[in-house]
């Protein structure tokens, strides 16, 4: 393994320090008891953090993200999976043009996407809905998880399953 040069490394921890700047700053910005941005800091306050825990529509809408988080995640892995380990191993009519319709969603730029699925789902009336923000989300996974199957599956040892299905395995 060759060491990298002095300058490349005190050029990525610039870049770093320059990328997380920003973050900090909110974070430092987030414990003032003020209402706006104040140097110096005159004191810590946790001000804010009990405002949001007691706005009842922060909670409701971070229970509401983290269960379409966890519904869309679930229904991507269950299509991707099988879809991602057919592509890698088996030799059909279309399946580049499989693999590539469900990749697709990583060539659109995201806004693009938003909207046209925005789009969608309002004509279709299903624009507000539960089940059209899960199957958007959905969308928008998806390609991510079977890019990462398709990876997995094709360095994945054939003769694995094979012993599985000599020991009764479903294919």
């Amino acid at each position: 393994m060759t060491k990298l040069p002095k300058s490349l490394l005190v050029f990525h921890w610039l870049f770093a320090i320059f990328m997380l700047a920003p973050l900090l700053m909110v974070v430092l910005v987030s414990f003032t008891s003020k209402g706006y941005i104040a140097m110096p800091f005159d004191g810590a306050s946790l001000r804010w953090y009990r405002a949001m825990l007691e706005a009842s529509d922060f909670i409701d809408a971070f229970w509401r993200s983290l269960g379409l988080a966890a519904a869309a995640a679930t229904l991507a892995t269950l299509m991707a999976v099988p879809a991602g380990m057919a592509i890698a191993w088996h030799r059909f009519a279309g399946r580049d043009t499989l693999l590539a319709l469900l990749l697709s969603p990583l060539m659109v730029p995201h806004v693009v996407l938003g909207i046209a699925l925005l789009r969608f789902l309002t004509q279709i009336g299903g624009s507000g809905s539960y089940w059209g923000l899960t199957a958007a989300h959905t969308v928008i996974v998806l390609p991510y998880v079977l890019r990462l199957v398709v990876a997995a599956a094709t360095g994945f040892d054939r003769s694995l399953a094979q012993a599985a299905q000599s020991l009764g395995a479903s294919p």
